[in-house]
């Protein structure tokens, strides 16, 4: 079965920087598509970004121009790097992996932005 096990949350301060990562336990390029999504309590998981097998991107307007989606596929990773954050993208952030109409998720990173 598909492991996916999100790192590299932590504390960061207002307009600060952090680069997160989803290592999976198969060959990245096995997936259809892989994406991040973000959750706050008492609300609805939150698209991110995603990528598929040919590289192709696609951005929510929430985040689009301070995240970016990249992965490296020797190292089975896929990384989200975020830039001039804000208090609001306080979040438990997850990765999603899909094969055909098959999902995986990882068990969240947290971040939280200081103010």
């Amino acid at each position: 079965q598909v492991q996916l096990v999100e790192s590299g949350g932590g504390l960061v301060q207002a307009g600060g920087s952090l680069r997160i990562s989803c290592l999976a336990s198969t060959n990245i390029f096995d997936f259809n598509r892989m994406a991040w999504y973000r959750q706050t309590p008492g609300k609805q998981r939150e698209f991110l970004a995603d990528i598929n097998v040919g590289g192709v991107t696609n951005y929510a307007d929430s985040i689009r121009g301070r995240f970016t989606i990249s992965r490296d596929g020797a190292a089975k990773t896929m990384f989200l790097q975020m830039s001039s954050l804000r208090p609001e993208d306080t979040a438990t952030y997850f990765c999603k992996a899909m094969i055909l109409r098959r999902e995986f998720w990882g068990q969240g990173t947290q971040v939280t932005v200081s103010s």
